[in-house]
């Protein structure tokens, strides 16, 4: 389904995206996530699987309901092979085997609208996601994330996604490790309401270098893990310094808090908003600057990503 979804983002089809998983296994059960892997790990028990599959499901009927595409992404995200060493779990190549056919189990299990669901392969950056200054430089960033992004690919997912990326001199290595893959990727960066990236790059500058420097540049861009709000604020202003910034930045999957990236790493309690707020800012994006994947990170829920696509439908029927 890769050649569906590279359509899709191309054509600028509207597309949902899940919502948190890592933070509502977290506060919603009782089981412990690996200090490695987080929930890499969950693949490998019975009850971990079952977590996942009813998260999954949560979303994927959400979806279902309002008719709409839906992007879903594996259990992946810190799966290294150094970070599977340290948990004693199989190398990158099983485990990306084996979350990639959960994943692709469970949406053939929605016949026709499964159709319209694409697997994504998870990547994240190697250090803090919201500490720029453990970024890897590109090269350095490039050897690190290849071997999992090619497992990802072999095992058969529809496209890639890195999130939430820092700062460019990864991304960049990122972008060309996941581009050596033939696979379509996105890259998800997290943004100040100022427009740059938390090491300071404008997002203007980082969709440039990247799309100039790598011979197989993202479908696309995405912004994450900062409320949708936050991200109009960085939109506009990347798009007054560089008119067209927003045709390469098609989606958010957007925090509920408005906080910065420092008060909710700093905070140890989960950090929510208000819903019709979430709600109403991803309409704006949607209006304001085209974007046409949304869907939620930190802090979101089913209930959030419900009244995210209640809201785009009726939105879309009234036109």
């Amino acid at each position: 389904m890769r050649h569906c979804f590279a359509a899709a983002i191309a054509n600028r089809e509207n597309i949902l995206t899940e919502g948190a998983l890592i933070e509502r296994i977290r506060r919603e059960y009782s089981v412990p996530l690996d200090p490695h892997v987080v929930h890499t790990s969950l693949l490998y028990s019975d009850q971990g699987r079952q977590i996942l599959s009813t998260l999954w499901r949560e979303y994927l009927d959400i979806g279902r309901a309002h008719e709409m595409s839906m992007l879903v992404c594996t259990a992946t995200w810190r799966a290294t092979a150094e970070r599977l060493r340290q948990a004693g779990l199989p190398g990158v190549k099983a485990v990306s085997r084996d979350a990639v056919a959960m994943l692709a189990g469970i949406r053939a299990e929605y016949g026709r609208y499964g159709e319209r669901v694409y697997v994504g392969g998870l990547l994240g950056c190697r250090g803090d996601a919201y500490l720029p200054q453990q970024a890897l430089d590109a090269e350095a960033a490039e050897r690190f994330h290849s071997e999992q992004a090619e497992a990802l690919a072999a095992a058969g997912v529809d496209f890639l996604l890195a999130t939430p990326l820092p700062a460019l001199c990864e991304a960049l290595g990122m972008a060309r490790a996941l581009a050596a893959t033939g696979a379509p990727y996105l890259l998800n960066f997290v943004l100040r309401p100022n427009g740059e990236l938390l090491d300071g790059t404008p997002l203007a500058e980082a969709i440039a270098r990247i799309d100039d420097e790598v011979e197989s540049p993202p479908a696309a861009f995405l912004a994450g893990c900062t409320h949708p709000a936050n991200v109009c604020s960085a939109l506009a202003a990347a798009e007054s310094a560089r008119p067209g910034t927003c045709k390469r930045l098609v989606g958010v999957q957007g925090n509920s808090s408005r906080k910065s990236p420092e008060e909710l790493n700093e905070g140890g309690e989960l950090q929510t908003g208000d819903v019709e707020e979430f709600v109403r800012s991803m309409r704006e994006l949607r209006n304001r600057f085209g974007a046409h994947v949304q869907g939620g990170c930190c802090g979101t829920n089913a209930s959030y990503i419900a009244a995210l696509a209640s809201d785009w439908t009726a939105e879309l029927l009234d036109r």
